[in-house]
This record gives structure tokens, sequence and C-alpha cells, in this order.
């Protein structure tokens, strides 16, 4: 065994430092891998190993461990990789001179289709937000909120942004006449991303709020230093913005009031609902790839069911010798 072996503690900062400056890895990924490395690290503690002197056996034992702790498939299977990534950063920095997770197998998993709204779905959580956002009998604190939540699922219903992508647009975003915005999604790329008018209105109505907001505190002398925020959806936490467990919270009670079950609704089966629609209204695949961010086609690929069924909906309406 190697002396002065360096704690698991800071090897998990040394992989995620890699995976930021050579992978342009994002603050959401560096969580998760966080996360994973750290329940790995502390199961490997319990049976007296680390990153360092642990092999094959003990990694196939911890795979059972997420087992029996009720761990899903595709949930051991994200350990596995996490694990898999680390040794093989381990193998490269020549701090360990072989690799215990190459052989290791992950479980068989299908990749299930993701959850999908319908657009008649859609539609009643975008007029219910609206409602909400015009009652007459609201605080203007309320209406505010309203019209934040209304704007958010536009803005998500009519560009498929990710959540994180969502909750940290700047506030020039809004500006009058803009038909594209700049996102910068995983990876800091940036990529354009259209608007339609249901979103511009909606981010116009926004704005116009909070600058009406702005001009009251300003007459009743207090402070608020969300007015002048670079943020589109600004907050007081620490980011500055609004989080996307807060949206994601706002986004189910407002399922529950148009009437669907909150454990289906979600800022990314929004997402989902986007690229579904927008391929089963026949928008090509690598145009739809384009607009989610996937690096890889394969990433979009999940949505091909979508395509498929539309083809074959053609054939059943339009060739002659289809049955009637």
């Amino acid at each position: 065994m190697r002396a002065n072996k360096p704690s698991d503690t800071k090897l998990i900062g040394l992989f995620l430092d890699m995976l930021a400056a050579e992978q342009g890895a994002g603050p959401n990924t560096l969580d998760a891998y966080r996360r994973d490395l750290t329940d790995f690290s502390e199961f490997l503690a319990r049976v007296g190993h680390t990153f360092v002197d642990a092999e094959t056996q003990t990694l196939r034992d911890y795979l059972a461990d997420l087992d029996t702790r009720g761990f899903k498939s595709s949930s051991v299977a994200r350990r596995l990789s996490a694990m898999r990534h680390l040794y093989r950063f381990l193998l490269n920095e020549r701090i360990r001179d072989e690799d215990p997770a190459a052989i290791l197998s992950g479980p068989k998993r299908g990749r299930g289709l993701p959850k999908v709204l319908s657009i008649s779905d859609v539609d009643r959580m975008l007029r219910r937000a609206k409602e909400m956002s015009e009652a007459a009998e609201v605080s203007a604190s309320q209406r505010l909120r309203s019209l934040r939540l209304y704007c958010l699922l536009e803005v998500l219903y009519a560009t498929g942004l990710r959540v994180s992508e969502l909750v940290a647009l700047p506030r020039t975003a809004a500006k009058r006449d803009a038909r594209m915005i700049v996102v910068r999604g995983k990876g800091n790329k940036e990529r354009l991303v259209p608007l339609n008018e249901a979103s511009r209105q909606a981010m116009a109505d926004y704005l116009a709020a909070t600058e009406a907001a702005k001009e009251n505190n300003k007459a009743e002398k207090t402070k608020n230093s969300l007015a002048a925020s670079k943020w589109l959806f600004p907050s007081f936490g620490e980011s500055g913005h609004l989080t996307r467990q807060h949206f994601a919270r706002d986004l189910k009670e407002l399922a529950v009031a148009s009437g669907l079950q909150a454990r289906l609704v979600s800022p990314h089966v929004l997402r989902h609902a986007f690229a579904s629609h927008l391929l089963h209204n026949g928008a090509d695949l690598r145009i739809v790839q384009t607009l989610l961010g996937h690096t890889d086609i394969s990433t979009t690929q999940i949505y091909t069911h979508v395509v498929e069924e539309r083809l074959k909906s053609l054939v059943r309406d339009l060739h002659p010798l289809a049955e009637t």
C-alpha cells in the first residue's frame, strides 16, 4: 500500500476539480457526483477501506448494499458510473495501479419513456396560471408571484429549457421584441432558443409588474434589493435567483389547482412535453436536439416513440390502401 495515501475527501475534491476544468461539468453535475461518491466513501469507511485500497469485491458489496437499501436500478447504475469515473481518474493520476471497477457490471434496466403531459393538460395549467395572475381579489405580492409562475410556465413550455437554465435567466432575456434568447447550458455552452408571442408577452407583463413594485417601494422609502437584481426571477437566496426546488413546488401546487396529479408534473416533465409535442407535430429530431441543448443525438432519441406513432397515424390516415 502507498504511504501517506490521500483521504477520500481530498480525492473527491480533486476528482470534481478535474470534471469542472477538463469536462466543463456544471454545478448540478458536480453536486450529484459529490453526493454519490460521499455515500460510497461512507460505506467503505464502515468496512475499513478507502478509495485507494478498496478491491473489486468491496465495490460489489457496496452495490449490493444499495440494492438492500431499496435503490432503483437506475440509481444503482448512476452510482456505478460515478465509481467507474473516479477509478479511471485515480488510475490516470497514478494514485492506484489498477482499476477495481473495470470488470463490474451494472443492473439491467430498460430505458423508460419520459412522462409526458398532453397538450390539453398543459393548456389547463396555462389557463389556470393566467387566471391566478389576473384575479382581482389578491394582494400585490400574490399577483406578482402568480405572474412569475405564469411567466415561468410559458417560457418553459415555449423553449424546453432545463429548469436550472430557466430560473437563472438574466433580466435582459425579457427585453422588448426579443425573438431569441441566449441560454448558457451544460458545459457552459451557449445556444440560441426562439421565443413565441405568448412567452414574450408573459415576460413583458411580469417585468412590468416588477417595475411597478419597484416604484411602489421607492414611494414607501423601503429598500428592495430584488428590484435591482440582474436575474429575471430574483430571490433573497444565496444564488440570487429563484431556486429549482421553489419553482417545482409552485408548479405542483398549480397542477393540483388545475385538476392534475402533482406527482405527474415537474419542470422536467414540461421539458419532455415541449419536445414530444414538437415531434408529434412534425419537427425534425435534429432541430429538437439543438433546442434541448443535447450534445448527443442518442439522448434525444428517447423521444423517437413519438415519431413512430406519428408515422403510423400518417400511414393509417393517408395511405390509399389503409383500412377505414
